[in-house]
């Protein structure tokens, strides 16, 4: 049964349009500076993601394994990843702890990439030996922990787990068990600033927002068993917070906790300027995924890697345009919130003059 879901994944992945929900950029626009200053050979694009130094913030996010075909895909992701010194997580190893002749699809991440860093991935459900065995399973320099009830709900009768009692106190179980740090991902429907505040006291290294926007997989589902033309499907199409109102949330619960987590940004990333707009809202890195599938299949390696290298262009370009030569420095550039999110922040008690009079006179 899992088999037969995770190809029917990566099928319908291949032709679901993003959203129908909106990622909230279109609401994000940077202040230009007509007088950049910019030297175009100072533009500095490195990060530090969990303590380790990345050549750009971008994260190859969880996309599949467990399956002959993930086997294929992973490998020339890991290879990519490589190439690109970025950090890149594996799909859920749930297949691989049930049974270890799944193992070789998540195995040749690090076969591929001996010196790369790389993420584990399971549902907070898992025991902490079965935490700690994926780990080993892959030398993963940090685990992933993800966050899928929508998902759960859609599945069939027997597939997805509905009983989500004690996910906080599992996660803080994982956390305080595991040698390596954890990172909580959200797949979809975003993490609000109530959820964020609970996420930061658990001992957890990192959040990824896993905003609304990108890959839809109440839809995924909802396709899998009646070709999207279920009551369910369209009525929880659009559920959940955007990427961008999700970052803004997680952000300022940080800053009102205090802490220093890194946070990653994933949910409908299709450009450099996206990322662009993630980073300076507070965001450590982005994160991609659907897009990478569809590439892989139209063009395999070549594809991947040249979708990956665009990204990083056109975040130089934008930072060309903002005069940042750094991460730090594009953080400090304004920028105004407009539309459904910044009502949606308003309405939340979000001050937005924050972010538009950034470095203003």
């Amino acid at each position: 049964m899992r088999e037969k879901r995770k190809k029917e994944h990566l099928k319908i992945i291949q032709s679901l349009a993003d959203g129908p929900g909106s990622s909230g950029f279109e609401d994000v626009h940077f202040v230009h500076n007509c007088l950049p200053g910019t030297d175009p050979a100072r533009i500095d694009m490195t990060a530090f993601f969990c303590q380790k130094k990345l050549e750009m913030p971008l994260l190859i996010n969880a996309i599949t394994g467990g399956i002959p075909e993930a086997e294929k895909i992973n490998r020339v992701l890991a290879r990519v990843a490589r190439k690109l010194g970025i950090p890149m997580a594996v799909g859920s190893q749930a297949a691989a702890l049930e049974d270890r002749k799944n193992r070789a699809s998540y195995t040749v991440v690090r076969e591929e990439n001996p010196d790369g860093f790389i993420l584990a991935n399971v549902s907070c459900l898992v025991s902490p030996q079965e935490a700690c065995e994926a780990v080993e399973m892959i030398k993963a320099d940090a685990l992933q922990v993800h966050l899928n009830a929508a998902q759960e709900m859609m599945m069939s009768k027997g597939e997805g787990d509905l009983f989500w009692h004690g996910y906080r106190q599992k996660i803080e179980q994982l956390a305080r068990t595991l040698p390596v740090p954890i990172l909580v991902k959200e797949t979809g429907c975003g993490i609000a600033r109530e959820q964020a505040w609970a996420l930061l006291h658990t001992g957890i290294a990192a959040l990824d927002v896993g905003g609304k926007g990108g890959a839809n997989f109440v839809l995924v589902e909802s396709h899998r068993h009646d070709f999207g033309n279920s009551d369910a499907g369209k009525l929880f199409a659009h559920w959940g917070l955007s990427t961008v109102v999700s970052l803004v949330e997680v952000a300022e619960a940080m800053k009102k906790a205090g802490a220093r987590l890194d946070i990653v940004a994933t949910g409908g990333i299709r450009s450099g300027l996206d990322m662009a707009k993630v980073l300076s809202l507070g965001a450590t890195a982005a994160g991609v995924a659907a897009p990478l599938v569809r590439c892989f299949y139209r063009g395999g390696e070549e594809a991947l890697e040249q979708y990956l290298l665009r990204l990083k262009k056109e975040l130089w370009q934008t930072m060309l345009l903002l005069g940042a030569h750094n991460l730090t420095e594009l953080r400090k550039k304004p920028l105004v919130i407009l539309g459904d999110t910044a009502e949606w922040l308003r309405c939340r008690g979000v001050d937005l003059h924050h972010f538009a009079r950034r470095g203003a006179l």
